[in-house]
């Protein structure tokens, strides 16, 4: 870890894209959790950050920050929390995770003002992949090792340490790995990439989270609608969710049909308990409550059942109780935005075919989105790097289409990728 960490360093200082791609490794699949003595603890993730930072100043490197629909609305986002935080119920310890946030959130900008090449957008597909994927496979492994019967983890201290969060992140990830699958030449490469695919969707199954259950449905009817061959894509994809739910045990099943029976489920009662506390913020308070909000002065004043304590699990009412009805819709609006920017891409690039790689990445990039939405409706996750990613990818890759447009890289294909 700390040969590759110093190995890379050099590079990172004079190119903000090597920088950005150092942090994302770090910050997502936090890669120092998993090694030994003084690494485990080091701050490491701090030290990519600074390396960034620096690499502003004396990179050669062009860097500017696109002008794009889901960049302002990020840039009114990130604006508006340090107002809430400001008028927050309790502002130290709504200092400490608004300070959390702004790090991931300036390291956002970073990548959207240092990607600016076909080959950046790659690599950084890739990083966020491989980070993530690593997981997949052995969390896919485990899970069929142990029949199912025991729940897949993440890394600690990390967003995706939590059941639940790995789940959502590996759905997230499983569109932009198939991205990779078409559009890399090589076979091997490409079984590589399908098998991951595979083990990530076991995973997240075995993470037996019902939020990754129903992102996997949406993503999976998603891709379906993304095929150029809809009665063979959808065979194909009941008969391998068959197969996989069919694999696990009986205590998954019944935990899954919990879905159904959510009011006899005390979880699923205390996350609702804990939405409608977020509305009653909300309502009566236009910032909200600020972060670090879920304690027992606010449930008594706000929750409809005061003894019931829980965090929002919700990317969507935690939002609304830390920051309002303001901060919901400026939230929306990175997301949505980053959304139909996709689909331009799409539209301006379904009949070329030098362009078809665009095509196929921006379809995908919609694909974790649905599934990031989906997902993130029972989950804590609003904050996470990887969906911010998703957007700097969707925002990268218009700037490039209307800078290179026809005259794209397409006599010079990159060596990792090529357009299928």
């Amino acid at each position: 870890m700390v040969l590759i960490l110093f190995a890379v360093l050099p590079y990172a200082v004079r190119h903000t894209y090597v920088a950005v791609n150092l942090w994302t490794w770090i910050s997502i699949m936090n890669p120092h959790r998993l090694a030994y003595g003084f690494t485990h603890d080091a701050p490491v993730a701090a030290i990519a950050a600074a390396a960034a930072l620096i690499s502003l100043v004396v990179t050669k490197d062009k860097l500017e920050l696109p002008k794009a629909r889901p960049v302002v609305f990020l840039m009114l986002f990130v604006t508006w929390m340090c107002i809430t935080t400001a008028a927050s119920l309790y502002p130290t310890e709504s200092i400490v995770q608004l300070t959390k946030v702004l790090k991931i959130q300036i390291m956002t900008f970073v990548a959207l003002a240092a990607l600016k090449e076909r080959k950046h957008i790659e690599l950084f597909i890739w990083m966020n992949v491989i980070s993530i994927g690593f997981y997949g496979l052995k969390g896919g492994l485990f899970t069929i090792t142990s029949g199912g019967g025991q729940r897949v983890w993440g890394p600690p201290g990390g967003f995706i340490e939590g059941n639940n969060e790995l789940g959502a992140a590996l759905i997230i990830t499983i569109p932009l790995m198939n991205y990779l699958r078409l559009a890399f030449p090589n076979k091997w490469i490409k079984r590589g990439l399908l098998v991951m695919m595979l083990f990530s969707a076991i995973a997240a199954l075995g993470t037996q989270s019902r939020g990754a259950f129903l992102a996997i449905c949406a993503m999976g009817f998603a891709l379906w609608l993304r095929s150029d061959h809809k009665l063979l894509t959808g065979m194909f994809v009941v008969v391998l969710a068959a197969m996989l739910v069919g694999f696990m045990p009986s205590s998954w099943e019944n935990r899954m049909q919990t879905i159904n029976n959510y009011e006899a489920d005390g979880s699923a009662m205390g996350r609702i308990n804990a939405w409608q506390l977020a509305i009653n913020i909300a309502n009566h308070r236009l910032t909200g409550a600020g972060y670090e909000a879920y304690t027992p002065e606010t449930f008594a004043m706000y929750a409809p059942n005061p003894t019931d304590i829980h965090v929002a699990h919700s990317i969507y009412f935690s939002v609304l109780g830390e920051h309002g009805y303001v901060g919901l819709l400026l939230f929306l609006g990175v997301w949505l935005g980053a959304y139909g920017l996709a689909g331009r891409i799409r539209k301006e690039t379904r009949n070329d075919k030098e362009l078809f790689w665009l095509f196929h990445l921006a379809g995908m990039c919609q694909v974790s989105l649905i599934g990031y939405g989906v997902g993130g409706a029972f989950l804590s996750l609003a904050y996470f790097d990887l969906p911010y990613n998703i957007m700097v990818v969707v925002v990268s890759s218009w700037f490039w289409l209307k800078a290179h447009g026809k005259k794209a890289e397409s006599s010079t294909p990159s060596v990792a990728m090529q357009p299928s």
